[in-house]
């Protein structure tokens, strides 16, 4: 496969969190949504990555490792978003995945494997699509005979027929990157918002005679867009349920998955038990057979294999093999 390259859109304020922090900074599961889209742009190996960034600029790039930053200094919509990286891709003519800050429960396999059909479609551009029992309010995926997309509909504009497909546009797309960038030149912001909006192209594309392709999401939960506090909990909840069960197929015993929260970037050993109402924070080491909780918090704790504790805190610090701490012990360094 040709070079690849990705766009994440991160420039957004996100006024439904109600927050002076930007939406794509608040954390779930210990790390920025951001960083979890970084990620699994990553774990998909795409060769070039660009953030795009506007509201709170400077604090999105400080959280931001080995990452391009290119900045949106007007919210234009979600293509001008996009066109601001047209200097930086000039020299690019290969697939581009553009997707969103907001979204962090995409999988890297998902990505991956979206890449992949891009190819094997030899396809102008692909829609990331899913399926849902409620689409209500989403942009329904109209297909021709042969599976091709040959438009996209928002909810308001559908007619009953259209109104009864199930499958929507989830706002995530693949591109050829030079017809990308060619046909962002001729979309309008003929719109209420006066915005240049992404999903325009599309319809030129189709007119003009390109294949647009729709890959369907085997988890229609990965596509989730974060807008409020009641979604951030939801993928809180989600990638907790990820993590957890990611654990107990590495031979950890969880008593109560439901009562357990575990964050990224902690590592815990075969055969440790952990009881409910435990946190486990970024940056932990747990060793092997240790007995954890109920009722603990571990934040950048390294505990030994062995180590028994119960109602216990341990904030940055160490603790050796084989100890066993009293309950109600806070330990902070």
């Amino acid at each position: 496969m040709s070079e690849t390259a990705a766009i994440i859109l991160a420039a957004g304020q996100g006024s439904r969190m109600r927050s002076e922090l930007a939406k794509v900074l608040h954390p779930i599961a210990g790390l920025e949504m951001v960083n979890h889209v970084v990620r699994s742009v990553r774990t998909a190996a795409f060769d070039r990555v660009y953030v795009v960034v506007g509201h709170q600029g400077d604090r999105v790039r400080s959280v931001l490792r080995d990452v391009n930053c290119v900045e949106q200094l007007e919210q234009l919509g979600t293509g001008h978003a996009v066109d601001q990286c047209r200097s930086v891709l000039a020299d690019f003519d290969g697939p581009v995945l553009v997707t969103y800050g907001d979204t962090p429960l995409f999988r890297g396999e998902t990505f991956q494997e979206l890449l992949n059909y891009h190819s094997s479609e030899q396809a102008a551009a692909t829609v990331v699509t899913a399926y849902f029992e409620d689409p209500s309010g989403y942009g329904r995926v109209v297909r021709d005979k042969k599976g091709n997309v040959i438009k996209i509909v928002e909810h308001k504009d559908a007619s009953d027929e259209e109104l009864n497909i199930q499958e929507i546009n989830t706002g995530t797309y693949c591109f050829d990157s030079k017809l990308l960038f060619r046909y962002l030149k001729k979309i309008t912001p003929d719109n209420a918002q006066s915005e240049y909006y992404l999903p325009d192209v599309l319809p030129l594309l189709i007119h003009d005679g390109y294949k647009v392709a729709g890959y369907v999401l085997e988890d229609p939960q990965e596509s989730m867009g974060i807008n409020d506090r009641i979604q951030l909990a939801q993928a809180e909840k989600i990638m907790r349920e990820r993590i957890c069960r990611y654990w107990m197929e590495q031979g950890v015993t969880l008593v109560d998955p439901d009562s357990t929260f575990i964050e990224v970037d902690c590592s815990i050993g075969q055969d440790t038990v952990i009881y409910p109402q435990t946190l486990i924070q970024r940056g932990t080491t747990i060793g092997k057979r240790c007995v954890i909780g109920p009722n603990c918090r571990l934040a950048r704790a390294q505990i030994g294999a062995e180590v028994r504790m119960e109602n216990t805190v341990v904030v940055g610090c160490s603790v050796g093999d084989k100890v066993q701490i009293d309950p109600f012990t806070y330990l902070a360094k």
